[in-house]
């Protein structure tokens, strides 16, 4: 099995803003690394004898603001991600991106925070639907490079003023800066669902079913492939749902089709949210981005290689589990973006995908500004 990364014993934790610029700035003057954690639920061990010192903003917590009426919320970088959810449950609401939980697929024991959810954009199977974290993201508070206090867009849905730059920190991996504060729009709860379930289908055969679901008007959240099995969610209203289901049965005729309500469909979502399927194996895990009409064919390519796959996001995601190389995993998967998330080896090289010129000509200008000594995160932009 894969060790189980944990927080290091030196991991410097700053309790409030102030003093994460005040290390930040030290760290840039005397050009120490810093390897920026926040609940080290994606932990990667810092190599033996590594001079680079972890920081994690765990510490940075709590709720800032909240109006269930305004659908906005505003919260520290190091507030978990469960008190939000929590939080957001009493009042009927939800983060409509579905934020995956990485810990079951890592065999970490950190705590998801809601600044590590933004660095990552991390979002779950309500992406097709919803969009991704950097889709609900109204401002950030960070720390950049060199120890400044940067503020970025706002906390209420009109006020969107810099909102691209907060989309910029928003996936960027604690590279260019670390989140201190973050301001999420929040939504409406579904009060009910259901979950087409299709057996013994090829994932061509899925790709047509996910492609035909989707054009409908039927506000189509879930759309999944796993094990010759897939399944479609639909989100609403009871009455919604009733009707949702029984046009989509109409639809889909040709097949035999179960359904799950419920408990079982809200279980069924967290697994594949959290690729729970891969999460007792020992080979690599790849997180893989293409076209959803690619995704029969690379999903194909994939496991001549070795290895198992399963699609999300109605194809527009692969996951791939298999031992094969990173360069014949990047060939077989052409214009699409393949990540490593999980390996027994794993290696700085392998983290982000290879960049084109441009856009390696973009990167690097942009980490000039925010991170002019290259002290944040560094290892993972080595290619």
């Amino acid at each position: 099995m894969v060790a189980k990364p944990s927080f290091e014993d030196n991991c410097l934790a700053p309790v409030s803003e102030g003093e994460l610029s005040d290390l930040v700035a030290e760290s840039a003057r005397s050009g120490t690394q810093l390897r920026v954690i926040g609940g080290g639920t994606r932990l990667k061990p810092m190599s033996p004898g590594s001079e680079r010192k972890a920081v994690s903003t765990r510490l940075i917590s709590g709720i800032v603001d909240y109006e269930p009426g305004a659908l906005t919320l505003v919260a520290r970088a190091g507030t978990p991600l469960h008190q939000i959810e929590t939080l957001l449950e009493g009042e009927g609401q939800i983060l409509a991106f579905e934020p995956m939980d990485h810990r079951h697929l890592l065999e970490t024991t950190g705590t998801p925070t809601v600044g590590g959810v933004v660095g990552a954009n991390v979002c779950g199977p309500r992406r097709l639907f919803a969009g991704a974290c950097r889709d609900h993201l109204l401002g950030v508070r960070f720390v950049d490079g060199s120890g400044r206090i940067v503020k970025n867009g706002g906390r209420v849905m009109k006020n969107v003023t810099g909102l691209d730059l907060s989309k910029l920190i928003c996936g960027s991996f604690g590279t260019l800066g670390i989140a201190t504060e973050v301001s999420f729009k929040t939504t409406p709860a579904p009060e009910k669902e259901e979950t087409l379930v299709f057996s013994d289908v090829t994932a061509s055969e899925a790709s047509t079913l996910f492609a035909t679901a989707l054009a409908t008007p039927f506000e189509i959240s879930g759309a999944a492939y796993l094990q010759r099995t897939a399944t479609i969610r639909i989100q609403g209203f009871s009455q919604q749902i009733a009707y949702r289901r029984e046009r989509l049965k109409e639809l889909f005729s040709n097949y035999s089709i179960d359904v799950f309500e419920g408990e079982q469909s809200r279980q069924h979502w967290m697994d594949i949210r959290d690729v729970r399927h891969f999460a007792a194996t020992e080979h690599p895990v790849w997180q893989i981005l293409v076209r959803p009409t690619d995704a029969p064919d690379v999903a194909s390519g994939l496991e001549r290689l070795g290895g198992n796959t399963s699609l999300d996001w109605g194809g527009g995601l692969i996951w791939y589990n298999g031992e094969a190389s990173a360069a014949d995993v990047r060939r077989v998967c052409g214009r699409g973006q393949a990540r490593v998330v999980r390996s027994t080896n794993f290696g700085p090289k392998s983290f982000f995908p290879p960049e084109n010129e441009f856009v390696s000509r973009v990167s690097r200008s942009l980490r000039a500004t925010f991170d002019p000594a290259g002290i944040l995160n560094s290892d993972l932009l080595d290619h």
